[in-house]
């Protein structure tokens, strides 16, 4: 069995060494991922340059391949050039930071999977829910990675229907304090003051967009909901985003 791994976080992410170590007990496992940071970087797809593909090593010593370009660029150039059209499974990840909510529409982890399961490949994006750290706090990532592999095994043994994937959100907390997994919705996430506006030396304006998560209350069942209650988020998503209660008063109108 073939899987081919990738993420936003780049190649050099100590999440996905963890999740390769792990996957490989499952099969082969081709590690195709950024040559450097891609965080939200949606679906986007370069068409507008060249890609390169540069062999790496990894801090293991194993081999990689960097892409310069997006995680959707990775996994189509994963599955074409790298892994020459044999794969078996998609896995996107470790993120650093959880990809709930609204956030998968901004995700370059959630985006690799999205693409995968244009391509109607089995498809899982995992996320260690940590979205604040303290300088210097290292991040483990082994709870996620053998929660990973465990889904991997299951979703080979028991496919899920055509184009659709499983998006993976786990708490960073010590294992012996997760209250267990659940399969979850999406739920809703916004951030409030998202533009912070600063001059440079020259005074000149320049903008970071950052923002303030304002979480509310969130929807029961949601993946929002179970990470903020110590719970694995396990939340199946689909490409068709239409929003189909709404068609008959589209209808309405006469158009």
């Amino acid at each position: 069995m073939r899987i081919l791994l990738t993420n936003d976080d780049g190649i050099h992410a100590p999440g996905i060494l963890a999740l390769k170590q792990i996957l490989e007990t499952l099969g082969e496992v081709r590690v195709v991922a950024p040559e450097r940071q891609r965080s939200a970087a949606g679906h986007g797809m370069t068409l507008h340059k060249p890609l390169r593909i540069t062999p790496v090593k990894l801090a293991d010593g194993s081999d990689g391949f960097a892409i310069s370009g997006t995680p959707t660029d990775c996994v189509i150039l994963g599955l074409d050039v790298v892994c020459e059209g044999e794969c078996d499974l998609v896995v996107s990840g470790i993120n650093l930071g959880s990809n709930l909510g609204w956030d998968v529409t901004y995700s370059g982890t959630v985006a690799a999977a999205f693409e995968a399961a244009i391509l109607n490949r089995p498809a899982i994006a995992i996320s260690l829910a940590l979205d604040r750290r303290e300088d210097g706090q290292v991040p483990d990532f082994q709870t996620a990675a053998r929660f990973a592999g465990f889904i991997a095994q299951q979703l080979l043994n028991d496919p899920l229907p055509p184009h659709t994937f499983l998006n993976v959100n786990v708490p960073a907390i010590p294992e012996e304090e997760i209250a267990g997994a659940v399969i979850t919705h999406q739920g809703r996430r916004e951030y409030r003051d998202r533009i912070v506006a600063r001059n440079d030396p020259a005074g000149r304006p320049y903008y970071w967009q950052y923002g303030n998560l304002h979480e509310g209350e969130p929807d029961p069942g949601s993946d929002v909901h179970a990470v903020l209650n110590r719970q694995i988020s396990v939340t199946p998503i689909q490409l068709d985003l239409t929003a189909y209660p709404v068609m008959d008063k589209l209808r309405e109108w006469k158009i």
